[in-house]
């Protein structure tokens, strides 16, 4: 039978491996960037999910569960698309809070 002291142990290392660790440190101009991008991609795929939501299914492929699973991929990819290109004011703004809100830290 495990102690109540081995049992606290687990918790503790459960606890710290679980807290979360900041993706960019003080000051770190290229993991903000990377942080705003994933940001923009997530943003530019959620809209266009919703954009496509009412299309139906293609009449040459027939629909199906393999249909919608790229679709969801191919949307995700048009989201990189626009992140990388047209989502450059998006991302720039992303990057430029992540920044500032690092510096009052």
């Amino acid at each position: 039978m495990a102690s109540a002291l081995d049992l606290t142990a687990s918790l503790q290392a459960a606890s710290s491996k679980a807290t979360p660790k900041p993706s960019a440190m003080h000051g770190d101009v290229a993991g903000a960037r990377k942080t705003a991008e994933d940001f923009a991609t997530f943003f530019f795929s959620q809209s266009l999910e919703t954009v496509f939501s009412g299309m139906g299914a293609d009449k040459i492929f027939g629909g199906g569960s393999g249909e919608e699973v790229y679709k969801s991929l191919l949307t995700q990819e048009y989201g990189k698309a626009m992140a990388h290109s047209a989502g450059a004011g998006l991302t720039d703004t992303v990057q430029r809070e992540i920044l500032r809100l690092q510096e009052m830290a």
